[in-house]
């Protein structure tokens, strides 16, 4: 049942193929360079692949408009190297999830072109048309200040095409029952060739009803469950992890009450009171968002992440929080983008202060849910804002200080290296922290690896203890008659706080950090009082005496104090 739910107390890493690591020469990143650089993702510690779209693309959305759904663009390799890849990660014990990008296609698909061609083209169906050009038009865009329109004209055709987002990537009829069956046949193909699931992209819009009369769109919640009985029957412990911004009273809705719809769910509600709650040293919102979206079925899990490939959407917030993250990580116009969020990589954000990547990691690998790091987020990479939108975050991985970061031999990379500054290729690098015992890239391996070793995140209950003060966040898991406990200070000084653990008689007495020999004792009264520094972390596992008897890997003198806490 756990190998079932693999996913449960995971470790997701999500990369493009094209900005890891070039095998050819020819300056774009390819599949024969990501399975050279398998072992250094094995020795990172994570336990899954998010591979970003690799199919057939022009590339005119690093990759989103796909125009061939079972195949590998040449620029990266063959279907026979993605296999090669797929049965290496398997050797390592690394499962790979894919993009899964069905709410559109590229406008060069095979299926858009012979959709125009002709109104009796069996492709015709297939796509969202209209005869002239709807009122609404000019709403609902998924990039406004880039994009005027979600509805453009298509001489060809002679009619009105609809695209949610770029005018080369034109919806598809997912309504139809024809689409519907092409979606399960490109899950079972890739299935069929290693992958363990998929990152489904825009699921708000893949399940919602389309065409120029539709004046409120309504989610058809039941295709849900049947992409989820497709994996099932094709591959048990198969995924689908869902890209859905939706507010939290309609999370079951894509759970589904009985667990029978999407597995994972990306948390954007917690991502952007989590950014709010770092910008501002108050955990209350979050607390209130921990709680908010706390309801959810047993198999389910939520997917934790601090940066992505898109920009940091701050949509939910109210607008003075927003203002507040805005002034304090994004305060330049040209680090905000689409009038929502900030476009920034997490280290710039955040001032490049290692204290504060810190606890924003362990925050990550703490709060309920699955861990999802973004490639380079690891040695602390940087951004190029010299680069159009989202493009500034999606640079080439620096792994050395040769030239252009050790990515590629070309002069001509895909996207240029980040070659200046702070977080330019010779400073920040894999190769020069591989030998630095204390950098950034060796925290993160370790804190990976004690992530791993708490499975009472991915599968326990949580509890928010409430503290006096508003800058620390304690949290306690349970499950199995185990817990354990953490706390994060926000604020950049440092606090002295008292708690309770909130369990019975001795159960919370002792508090084993499991990160140093800073361990902790209740008080006559049960409570725990802590001195912990700005931006300081603490992980424990709760244990009373009877605990550490019975821990085989704990050393206790006669007096049964604990000699070597685990």
């Amino acid at each position: 049942m756990i190998d079932d739910l693999w996913y449960k107390n995971a470790v997701f890493y999500c990369l493009s193929v094209g900005t890891y690591m070039d095998a050819n020469g020819d300056g774009i990143g390819d599949f024969t360079g990501l399975l050279r650089r398998l072992d250094y993702l094995q020795g990172l510690g994570i336990t899954a692949i998010w591979l970003m779209p690799f199919q057939p693309s022009p590339g005119k959305d690093d990759g989103y408009d796909i125009a061939d759904y079972y195949g590998v663009d040449p620029r990266y390799g063959t279907l026979g190297d993605f296999v090669q890849f797929t049965h290496g990660c398997a050797q390592r014990g690394i499962r790979v999830i894919i993009d899964l990008v069905v709410n559109h296609t590229s406008d060069a698909h095979p299926w858009f072109r012979d959709a125009r061609s002709s109104k009796d083209s069996p492709y015709r169906d297939w796509y969202v048309w209209a005869d002239k050009k709807p009122a609404n038009a000019g709403k609902g865009m998924v990039f406004p200040g880039v994009q005027k329109s979600t509805w453009t004209r298509d001489k060809e055709a002679g009619a009105w095409y609809f695209h949610r987002f770029y005018d080369f990537q034109p919806d598809l009829n997912t309504s139809n029952p024809r689409v519907q069956a092409e979606i399960l046949k490109i899950m079972g193909f890739w299935i069929q060739l290693g992958v363990s699931g998929f990152r489904m992209d825009a699921v708000p819009f893949v399940i919602a009803t389309k065409g120029a009369k539709v004046r409120t769109p309504v989610e058809q919640y039941d295709m849900l469950r049947s992409f989820r009985e497709f994996l099932q029957w094709r591959q048990g412990n198969a995924i689908i992890l869902a890209e859905a911004n939706v507010p939290p009273e309609t999370d079951m809705e894509y759970f589904g009450d009985d667990g029978d719809r999407m597995h994972m769910m990306f948390n954007f509600h917690v991502n952007q009171h989590l950014f709010y709650a770092l910008a501002s040293a108050d955990t209350r919102p979050l607390a209130k968002a921990l709680k908010a979206t706390k309801p959810r079925p047993a198999s389910a899990q939520w997917g934790l992440f601090l940066r992505n490939h898109d920009e940091l959407d701050l949509g939910r917030l109210t607008k003075a929080q927003r203002d507040v993250v805005f002034r304090e990580f994004g305060p330049d116009k040209n680090m905000q983008l689409y009038d929502r969020g900030i476009r920034r990589r997490l280290a710039p954000m955040l001032g490049g202060d290692r204290r504060r990547l810190e606890l924003a990691y362990s925050l990550m690998g703490t709060l309920p849910g699955t861990p999802v790091i973004r490639y380079g987020d690891e040695i602390g990479m940087g951004d190029n804002l010299d680069l159009p939108e989202r493009n500034c975050a999606r640079t080439p991985m620096q792994w050395s200080t040769e030239p252009h970061g050790g990515f590629t031999e070309s002069d001509r990379p895909c996207s240029p290296p980040i070659d200046q500054g702070p977080y330019g290729y010779e400073h920040v690098n894999v190769a020069k922290q591989r030998r630095d015992p204390n950098s950034m890239l060796n925290w993160t391996e370790r804190i990976i690896r004690m992530r791993k070793e708490v499975p009472e995140i991915g599968w326990g209950d949580f509890t928010v203890i409430a503290t006096p003060d508003p800058a620390v966040l304690v949290m306690r898991y349970d499950w199995r008659n185990n817990s354990v406990l953490f706390v994060h200070n926000l604020d950049e000084e440092p606090r002295e706080i008292a708690f309770a653990t909130g369990l019975p008689g001795d159960a919370g007495k002792l508090l084993i950090n499991l990160l140093s020999e800073d361990h902790s004792e209740a008080n006559e009264r049960g409570k725990h009082t802590l001195v912990i520094e700005g931006y300081g972390y603490r992980w424990y596992r709760v244990g009373g005496l009877d605990y550490l008897l019975k821990r085989s890997d704990i050393d206790t003198d006669a007096a049964g104090n604990a000699r070597h806490p685990a």
